[in-house]
C-alpha cells in the first residue's frame, strides 16, 4: 500500500485528538501523538507520507503485522453473519477460537475463559486461584507488568504500580532472576537460578505456604526488560508450587503466540502452569481479546460451583473470528517458525554486533522477535543510561536516542534505559536489517552520553 499524503486531514485528526482524547500513562499537555494515516505489514505512516518501520508491533501485539488480508476478511465476514452476541450462548467463532487456542496451550490447559484483554485475564486468573485454594495471598516479581486494572496493577512490580498501590491487595513481591543486575550477587546463570529459587522458597516459608494462593510470573518479562529466565528456574518454581499446593500462573500476554519463536514461551522449558493468561498476539490485536487457559483441576472446582466472574463482551464474535483467522494464518504461513529463524539468524547476531561497536549497549538479551538492549553510561559499572523511572530532563539521553531513531524511519520501543526490539513476527530479513541499520545510527546518539 502506497502512503497517501494529506496534511490537512492529518491536522484535523491531530486537533480532534488533542481536544477530546485522554491518553493513557501520560501528562496530557506534554504529549504530541503522531497522527497515523495507515499501516501494512511491518510499517505505518503519517499524513505527510513519512513511513516508519515498527519495531514495537504497536504495543507488542501486531504479531502477524498490520492489515493481514485474511484476518481483515474474516472480521468482515463475521460482521455480516453475526456481529455480536451474548457470552452465555455457544457461538461458532467463539467455540472454534477456544478449540484452536486449547490446541496450542501446554499440557491440559483445555478450558478457555475469554476476556477483553490481558489485564482482565490476570484479574480472573487470580480470582480463580484464590477460590480454588481458599487462600488470600499472591506472589509476583518486582520486575513485572501485569496490567492496569485493580488486582493486575497491584501485582505489577514496575513503577506504574506506585500511584495505585493500595498496600492491602494481598500481594507479596519477590526478586526473579536477572543476572545482569543480579540481586543475589551471582556470577553465573546457574548461581542466579539457584539463589533466586532459594529466595522464593524463603519468601513462601516466611509468608506461610498455607496462605499463598498463587505465584504469578511473566514467562519472559516483557515491558520490564525481556529477561529470559535461566535454565531450570521455571521448573523450580513449578516444583515449589507443587510442594505447597500453590497455583502457578504464567502470564503470556506479551510473550505468547509466536513472539519468542514458540507458540508460548513456556514451550521453551516444557513447564505446564495451572493457569495461563493471554491476549495481544492471539489475534494480533485486530479486535480486543484476551483470556485464561485453565487446567483440568481448576476447571473442576467450578464444575458444580458457579464461577463468580464474567464480562459483557467475553468471547466477542468479531474478536474470536479474528483469533481463528490469525491462528490459522500463523500455522499456514509458518509464522512461529519464521520468528524463531529471524531471532537466531538476523536479530540476535545483528544486535550482538551492535553491542560490540557501541559503548552505550551494556547487554543484549532475547529470543525470537523479543529482544532488549540495556543502554548504559558505563559498561564496566553498568550504570544505566538514565536513572530508574526517569522523568523530565533525567530522561534526555533516551529521548534523544528515540528521536534519532524516528528521524531515520524507525519507531522504537523505549522504556527507562532500554530499547526493545519487538517487530512483527512476520518481519522479513531485509526489513529486519533495515531496522538494525537505523538502530545502529541512533545508538551513536546514545553513545554521546557514555563515559
Amino acid at each position: 500500500m502506497t502512503p497517501q499524503t494529506d496534511p490537512q486531514v492529518g491536522a484535523a485528526v491531530k486537533a480532534a485528538d488533542r481536544a477530546h482524547v485522554f491518553h493513557s500513562w501520560s501528562a496530557q499537555e506534554l504529549i504530541d501523538p503522531l497522527a497515523v494515516a495507515g499501516a501494512e505489514g511491518s510499517y505505518f505512516w503519517d499524513y505527510d507520507g513519512k513511513r516508519y518501520l515498527d519495531f514495537t508491533s504497536g504495543l507488542v501485539f501486531a504479531n502477524i503485522g498490520y492489515q493481514h488480508p485474511k484476518v481483515v476478511a474474516a472480521i468482515q465476514e463475521q460482521a455480516g453473519k453475526l456481529a455480536t452476541f451474548a457470552p452465555a450462548f455457544a457461538v461458532e467463532a467463539r467455540s472454534e477460537a477456544a478449540r484452536l487456542i486449547a490446541r496450542r496451550t501446554p499440557g491440559d490447559l483445555d478450558k478457555i475463559f475469554f476476556t477483553n484483554g490481558g489485564a482482565e485475564a490476570v484479574e480472573n486468573a487470580v480470582r480463580m486461584a484464590r477460590l480454588h485454594t481458599g487462600r488470600p495471598k499472591v506472589l509476583s516479581a518486582y520486575r513485572s507488568y501485569h496490567g492496569a486494572t485493580a488486582a493486575a496493577i497491584n501485582l505489577t512490580g514496575e513503577p506504574r504500580r506506585w500511584p495505585s498501590d493500595t498496600g492491602t491487595a494481598g500481594v507479596v513481591r519477590f526478586w526473579a532472576p536477572f543476572l545482569y543486575r543480579s540481586p543475589f550477587h551471582a556470577e553465573t546463570e546457574q548461581q542466579e537460578c539457584e539463589r533466586a529459587l532459594q529466595h522464593l522458597a524463603d519468601t513462601i516459608a516466611f509468608e506461610g505456604p498455607a496462605t499463598v494462593a498463587a505465584i504469578v510470573l511473566e514467562t519472559i518479562p516483557g515491558t520490564a526488560g525481556i529477561m529470559v529466565p535461566p535454565p531450570g528456574y521455571l521448573e523450580g518454581v513449578r516444583a515449589l508450587c507443587d510442594e505447597h499446593g500453590i497455583v502457578f500462573v504464567l502470564d503470556e500476554v506479551m510473550a505468547g503466540f509466536g513472539r519468542t519463536g514458540k507458540w508460548f514461551a513456556a514451550d521453551h522449558s516444557g513447564v505446564v502452569p495451572d493457569l495461563l493468561t493471554f491476549a495481544k498476539g492471539v489475534n494480533s490485536g485486530y479486535v480486543p481479546l484476551g483470556g485464561v487457559a485453565i487446567s483440568g483441576a481448576i476447571a473442576d472446582t467450578f464444575a458444580r460451583r458457579p464461577y463468580p466472574g464474567g464480562l459483557t463482551y467475553s468471547g466477542h464474535p468479531l474478536a474470536c473470528a479474528a483469533a481463528v483467522a490469525t491462528l490459522n494464518v500463523m500455522e499456514e504461513e509458518g509464522i512461529v517458525e519464521q520468528a524463531a529463524r529471524t531471532g537466531e539468524d538476523v536479530l540476535g547476531p545483528g544486535l550482538r554486533e551492535l553491542a560490540r561497536r557501541h559503548p552505550s549497549v551494556g547487554e543484549v538479551r532475547g529470543t525470537g522477535v523479543f529482544w532488549a538492549l540495556e543502554l548504559v553510561r558505563d559498561t564496566e559499572t553498568r550504570e544505566p543510561l538514565v536513572p530508574y523511572n526517569p522523568v523530565g530532563e533525567a530522561n534526555a539521553p533516551m529521548a534523544a536516542f528515540a528521536a534519532a531513531a524516528k528521524e531515520r524511519g524507525l519507531w522504537p520501543f523505549v522504556n527507562m534505559n532500554r530499547t526493545h526490539v519487538v517487530p512483527p513476527c512476520t518481519i522479513t530479513e531485509a526489513e529486519a536489517k533495515e531496522g538494525l541499520a537505523a538502530l545502529d545510527e541512533a545508538l551513536s546518539v546514545a553513545d554521546e552520553h557514555t563515559v
